[in-house]
């Protein structure tokens, strides 16, 4: 199918489509202050006064993905003319489980005891205050604390015979200061 077929079947022109992925520039200016928008429009602090920068970095991805729920494609310009993209996408929303005083959710069913979970701590430095630091067996994303430090919990069960074996390594990569750490299972 060429573009003016395509163009037919959508009934749309390309200028009119509607944005459907929220496109968030981040300018990092000299004096260290991150400069927003958001779909084009400026993206000012929650308190007057008060500036984005490196250290907000994570509080200002939660206030635009709304704590994770809305996904969002992240540019982030820095002043020495590089650029750094990414999508940061929604957590999966989860269907709360029937209250334990609800006879109909309850009836039927065996009575399980909840699993308590074993987990492994993976940490690691050197990472942009509040960036988005992916860990792969990728089974779960942590974001860097405002010093710039990593962590995140596993759960040994989940990992099965990576942690069973000992040949299993989690990695730790930064998603803005390309901040890589290799790692092995405890």
């Amino acid at each position: 199918m060429n573009r003016k077929q395509s163009r037919r079947a959508t009934g749309q022109e390309p200028s009119v489509t509607p944005i459907v992925l929220t496109h968030v520039v981040i300018s990092v200016t000299d004096a260290g202050t991150l400069d927003v928008t958001v779909d084009g429009a400026p993206y000012p602090p929650p308190q007057e006064g008060i500036d984005w920068t490196r250290k907000t970095f994570g509080a200002l991805l939660d206030a635009i993905t709304v704590d994770r729920t809305v996904t969002a494609r992240i540019e982030v310009h820095e002043t020495d003319g590089s650029v750094f993209t990414d999508i940061i996408r929604a957590r999966r929303r989860t269907t709360p489980a029937p209250p334990k005083n609800d006879p109909e959710g309850q009836r039927g069913k065996r009575s399980k005891k909840a699993r308590e979970p074993r987990l492994i701590e993976v940490t690691a430095d050197g990472f942009v205050p509040g960036e988005d630091v992916a860990v792969a067996v990728i089974v779960s994303h942590t974001d860097a604390t405002g010093t710039g430090a990593a962590r995140t919990l596993l759960d040994k069960d989940q990992l099965g015979s990576l942690v069973r074996d000992g040949t299993g390594e989690v990695v730790l990569f930064g998603r803005v200061s390309g901040t890589t750490h290799v790692r092995p299972l405890p």
